[in-house]
């Protein structure tokens, strides 16, 4: 299909910058004894299902994980508050026939229940698929188990009947959903799911790398064998990339949580765009300049094959939401500007204002300090002599960044002055950051430069505030202004309470030589 994002050039990270983006992988890895909580965690909720009082006794019950702790993936909450999730199959030895979805989840329920009141936890709670299981605030998990029961030959003869290539499926799931029209009857046909055959794509995807870092490992550590080194501790390139793109994507959609690109897409987009890559740097790079590649078009519709199961769309929201398709292809071009000019950074202090609007300040931070820890103290010192309201509007999520490179060592400014209007009142100057504006009152923005004409101008609004998110009009972008023989200036409207900043930016011949700083202005 055709490319909806701007290619992206041939990216030389530079020594500097490969070094930070291996040491921004670095500080993306949860602790082992994550893992170890989390599979600690499963196992003891499958023993208690096992147990001969169990509603299951005499069933072959399994639970494994399911989602980003399965392949690998999975990255710490982007805030203090925030949570892991884990995600587990609870799959259960019995045919669709015996009983109902409903039933089956309502068994589980109850099983999970006693298990919460048995360990001192809080009462779980009923999602649409599966039970939630809340842990401790210590813990900083919660767990979600999904009733699913085997289901791969009947899958199997449905998909080869169709036509469809289906060798995938027989591990595939029956699952339960309570909004389907057959929640609440017994019959064959039930939701469905195969993780543990989109897990053996995936880990397929990566083979090579992944066979070849674990043996390496086996060696370092003498080893005997290399089963003696658990998956958890073995992160390809793939999974590293697949990482970073997840957290830039959470941290690009903060307070948009509706329109954020959902995980498996990122995921199965990674993978398949994922050339055995044997760097950090080259396996982002690859996977950002070849993954919309991979969305197919089918019959007008948008389509992302699940690899586990041809019949599903991954993408099918896009079609009855046109702004998710939109949102996605949108994080796709800001991810691409965002790391090629990181790649392009010689000094940590660029590395860090680049990427910390959509990786967060603090991890950016922490990645520089590993690599050259001196730099630490400057970097804390630097930040520190900037209002906090300033880095506010410089970290926001959905500020973009200026893509023409900055030419250094020329003698050049531009400053903003505004005057406020309102009908039944005289206008009036007001300085940066000053007294709050009227709603509906008209800003006029005025630039002056010492840059001699010709030249290019634009702007770039930055807004904040529950008005602006209700509304979806956080701006961000670049607006290309006129430049006139009288002068330069642009004209907004006051629409939502609170702060907003609006930036000028003067280009000439290709390069960025003067930006006014971001002008802040409140409305109350």
């Amino acid at each position: 299909m055709n490319q909806l994002t701007a290619p992206l050039t041939t990216v030389t990270p530079t020594k500097k910058a490969e070094s930070l983006l291996e040491a921004l992988a670095a500080s993306l890895e949860i602790s082992p004894s994550k893992y170890q909580a989390a599979e600690r965690s499963y196992k003891s909720v499958g023993k208690w299902l096992d147990r001969p009082e169990s509603i299951f006794a005499g069933r072959n019950v399994t639970v494994y994980p399911q989602g980003s702790f399965r392949l690998g993936t999975v990255i710490p909450p982007h805030n203090e508050d925030g949570h892991y999730d884990l995600d587990v199959v609870c799959e259960i030895e019995m045919d669709k026939l015996e009983l109902t979805q409903k039933q089956l989840k309502e068994k589980l329920g109850y099983e999970v229940a006693a298990y919460a009141e048995a360990h001192c936890m809080d009462e779980p709670t009923e999602a649409r698929r599966c039970w939630t299981l809340n842990y401790a605030d210590g813990a900083q998990f919660h767990m979600d188990i999904l009733p699913a029961l085997p289901d791969g030959q009947r899958q199997k003869l449905l998909a080869e009947a169709a036509g469809l290539h289906a060798e995938s499926l027989y591990k595939a799931l029956a699952i339960t959903c309570r909004l389907g029209e057959n929640y609440n009857r017994r019959t064959n046909d039930w939701p469905g799911s195969n993780p543990k055959g989109y897990s053996d794509w995936f880990r397929e995807r990566m083979k090579v790398v992944f066979n070849a870092r674990r043996e390496s490992m086996r060696l370092y550590e003498a080893r005997a064998s290399v089963e003696e080194i658990p998956e958890y501790r073995v992160t390809t390139p793939m999974q590293s990339a697949i990482k970073i793109l997840k957290r830039h994507r959470d941290m690009r959609f903060t307070g948009d949580e509706e329109l954020r690109p959902i995980s498996i897409i990122l995921t199965t987009l990674g993978a398949l765009a994922y050339n055995q890559e044997t760097t950090i740097s080259g396996a982002l790079f690859g996977i950002l300049s070849r993954m919309e590649f991979h969305i197919k078009l089918r019959n007008g519709v948008h389509w992302i094959e699940n690899p586990a199961d041809p019949r599903e769309n991954f993408a099918d929201k896009w079609e009855e939401t046109p702004g998710k398709k939109e949102a996605f292809y949108d994080w796709l071009q800001t991810a691409k500007e965002d790391f090629a000019l990181a790649a392009n950074a010689k000094y940590e202090e660029e590395f860090i204002d680049v990427l910390a609007p959509r990786m967060g300040r603090s991890l950016v931070e922490a990645a520089a300090r590993s690599v050259r820890p001196t730099t630490g103290q400057y970097l804390v010192e630097a930040v520190g002599k900037l209002p906090k309201r300033l880095l506010a509007f410089r970290d926001a999520p959905h500020r973009k960044p200026m893509t023409f490179p900055s030419l250094t060592g020329v003698n050049a400014s531009v400053s903003l002055t505004m005057d406020v209007s309102r009908s039944g009142f005289r206008p009036e100057t007001r300085t940066e950051d000053g007294l709050p504006v009227w709603p509906g009152s008209s800003l006029t923005f005025n630039a002056h430069t010492t840059i001699p004409k010709p030249f290019k101008v634009f702007w770039q609004v930055v807004n904040t505030g529950e008005e602006a998110i209700k509304v979806r009009d956080l701006r961000g972008g670049f607006d290309e202004g006129i430049v006139q023989a009288g002068g330069i200036s642009r004209t907004e409207t006051a629409r939502y309470k609170g702060s907003h900043s609006i930036e000028c930016f003067i280009v000439k011949d290709g390069y960025c030589l003067a930006k006014s700083g971001p002008f802040i202005v409140n409305i109350n």
